[in-house]
């Protein structure tokens, strides 16, 4: 109560403190560098990740983007070509012009490298740049790129995607919020009892959230995943809390006179329970930590701490607020929309068999639709992104005009002599889906000797440690094709050069398949283990893990099973992230079920007088909890044009409700069924004895 105290006794100090720190959370907010590069999560240890450093480090190339040029005369190409050169960052830019261009005779240049640069009316450039990938002036520089290539001319690759991406986000986020908020406050004005308690919480989560993201400032960085969907996910999980607390105090009002000492109380009672509930909220988070695919362990640690700053904003920001408001609050009140439960409770616990039958029914279907959507899912980042949008119209070019899906980059050392090389290229060429493989001995055939060739062309395929070649693949990235494809050009590669690298976007997104496969598993075992933990402590029984774990996992199966049998594919990082999330921040509606039943039958309540009386009051705190998060996902997901930050919502959305309903109807039908196992299993319990012997006695105390 010490604490509890304090804070009523410091409301006002702590308002303005809470202002004051708006300040440096609103400039950390803004110094947060944002990501948006998933290629950057994978561990730094992989072959394709040291090979894109050697890249940039040892031959001062990074990012590498193809250009498809429509209707233009080749000097006009050449000029542009010059004009792309000149661009700040831009390392190096190859067409068949700027090959021709030099000492050698044009008729003496293979066919083939011709044919790799030009298709009809159409030329391929290949430009590379001195900076990363994904680093903020290469997004500049691919910006300057376009403006300069004009309306003629396509540009791809990954950094033109990441490019895209940025701009889209900038361009969508405030809307996010802006929705979230509105559709958050629309349901809190529905549910709960006061016109003006909505605003109040919006603004102790508002500035929950704007701590939270300020403090990512000493991360460094962030995914815009995870800034899309902080916000978003604390203000729809952090929402109960708040809840809890209003609802606690308006109790208190009934026995307690002096609002104060009433508040007091709330929030003593709202700290213990709250710490109980987010706890498992906090663990499902945290289990993201455990992915080798860094991007977990960006979202977790964002998404915990923003928990642990509702929890802290819950009991001291709202409550002082509430106080200071306490008039107006009180002048506004009315009565809730949600109506008794006690007629639906009773008909629940009466047919409980008929939902054992459904709960069995359901989970085979939907464990085997949930195991087929992880199956399913695409790896392709393209693919979140809008069909009209640069780069996937320049991709569209590539692989319509080109029929080029994807290219890698070999290194191999400069130290090979020319005929291993040419070799190994050939060797390359017999491949599936390869299309060309440019390296210097393919540019220059076997007619040219390497020393007639001015350095300024030998310096952009080949430096003292390393020689740089560009093999061209028909396969689409992330597909099964090319992964087959990588790992023949491997084979080959370590064959003639064990410390050979192969780079680029496929073989980068192939290792991302095989790291979030095995990430998977691990994140939903860490998860439920850790929960079933928490609920084990929390109940202080060894059944009721189980019994809960269980109906949260049906209501996950049902909800990630649902896109096999609608047909749909979700961006990977989906399933993983959504299994985590709908169990840590639903199992909570489990709990507090749970946590009055067990009150109940040790209070001597029959175990059918139990159950429908937690059922019953337990009702409108899960429907509003479950709303919450709805109302806050639901807008995002409609409203998005990129697919993961959609799909994710969608799921979140959808998750909630479905978790609403499996505990509503599912989880007491199990409480009735397993009573005596959980009587048996649960400390505290041991004594109660069967049905019989405390039904009239329960009975008297339900209606009392």
């Amino acid at each position: 109560m010490k604490f509890a105290n304090a804070v009523v006794k410091f409301r006002v100090p702590i308002v303005i403190v809470s202002l004051v720190l708006m300040i440096p959370a609103l400039l950390g907010m803004i110094g947060t560098r944002i990501n948006y590069d998933m290629l950057d999560y994978l561990p730094s240890d992989m072959e394709t990740v040291i090979g894109q450093e050697e890249l940039l480090n040892e031959f001062g190339k990074g990012a590498f983007s193809l250009i498809v040029v429509e209707d233009m005369q080749p000097k006009d190409i050449k000029k542009m070509a010059e004009d792309i050169k000149n661009v700040e960052h831009v390392d190096t830019v190859l067409c068949y012009e700027s090959l021709v261009d030099i000492s050698i005779p044009k008729e003496l240049l293979p066919e083939k490298i011709y044919t790799a640069f030009n298709k009809g009316n159409a030329e391929l450039l290949a430009v590379f740049f001195d900076t990363s990938t994904s680093a903020d002036v290469t997004m500049d520089a691919i910006r300057n790129v376009r403006a300069v290539a004009g309306k003629q001319a396509f540009v791809a690759g990954m950094s033109a995607l990441v490019t895209d991406l940025k701009d889209l986000c900038e361009k969508e986020e405030p809307i996010y919020v802006a929705i979230a908020v509105i559709l958050a406050c629309v349901a809190m004005l529905i549910l709960l009892d006061s016109w003006l308690v909505p605003f109040v919480f919006l603004a102790s989560i508002g500035m929950m959230i704007l701590l939270n993201l300020g403090t990512n400032y000493f991360m460094g960085e962030i995914s815009y995943i995870t800034k899309a969907l902080s916000a978003v996910l604390q203000l729809a999980v952090t929402m109960d809390y708040s809840i809890f607390l209003w609802h606690s105090y308006n109790e208190k009002l009934h026995s307690i006179d002096d609002h104060k000492e009433a508040m007091a109380q709330a929030i003593h009672e709202t700290l213990t329970s709250v710490l109980g509930s987010s706890v498992t909220t906090i663990a499902g988070f945290i289990a993201l930590c455990f992915m080798t695919f860094t991007l977990g362990a960006d979202l977790g640690i964002v998404m915990a701490k923003g928990v642990l700053l509702g929890v802290i904003g819950c009991v001291t920001v709202l409550p002082s607020l509430i106080l200071l408001l306490d008039k107006p609050l009180q002048a506004t009140k009315h009565r809730s929309l949600i109506p008794d439960m006690g007629k639906l409770a009773k008909g629940v616990t009466k047919i409980f068999p008929v939902f054992i039958a459904v709960f069995a029914i359901l989970l085979f279907p939907a464990y085997y639709g949930y195991s087929k959507t992880n199956d399913e899912v695409y790896y392709d980042l393209g693919e979140c992104l809008p069909k009209d949008i640069d780069y996937v119209i320049a991709n569209s070019k590539l692989r319509d005009t080109f029929d080029l899906a994807s290219t890698h980059m070999i290194l191999v050392d400069s130290s090979l002599d020319a005929k291993t090389v040419r070799t190994m290229t050939d060797e390359m060429m017999d491949v599936d889906g390869v299309k060309t493989v440019i390296g210097l001995e393919s540019v220059l055939g076997t007619m040219v000797p390497e020393e007639v060739i001015p350095e300024r062309l030998t310096s952009v395929l080949k430096n003292e440690k390393w020689e740089l070649l560009m093999v061209s693949s028909e396969y689409k990235a992330a597909s099964d094709g090319v992964n087959a494809q990588i790992n023949e050009l491997n084979r080959i590669l370590k064959k003639y050069d064990q410390g050979g690298l192969l780079i680029g976007e496929a073989p980068c997104l192939k290792d991302m398949i095989d790291t979030t496969g095995h990430d998977f598993q691990v994140v939903s075992a860490v998860s439920v283990l850790a929960i079933f933990v928490i609920i084990a402590i929390v109940e202080k029984s060894i059944s009721l893990p189980f019994i809960l774990i269980a109906v949260i996992e049906l209501a996950t199966f049902i909800n990630l099973g649902l896109p096999h049998y609608m047909g749909q594919s979700l961006p990977f990082i989906a399933p993983i992230c959504i299994s985590t999330i709908q169990l840590g921040a639903t199992v909570d509606y489990a709990i507090l079920m749970t946590t009055r039943y067990k009150a109940e039958r040790i209070g001597g309540a029959s175990k059918h007088d139990a159950v429908t009386t937690a059922l019953k009051t337990s009702i409108p705190s899960i429907i509003v909890s479950g709303m919450g998060l709805f109302s806050a996902t639901f807008g995002v997901a409609v409203y998005s044009d990129i697919d993961i930050i959609s799909s994710m919502c969608m799921l979140m959305a959808r998750g909630a409700v479905i978790s609403m309903v499996c505990v509503i109807f599912i989880l007491p039908a199990l409480l009735m069924l397993c009573d005596a196992v959980i009587r048996h299993t649960t400390i505290g319990m041991n004594g109660i004895e069967s049905d019989t012997t405390h039904r009239h006695s329960g009975k008297l105390l339900h209606s009392h």
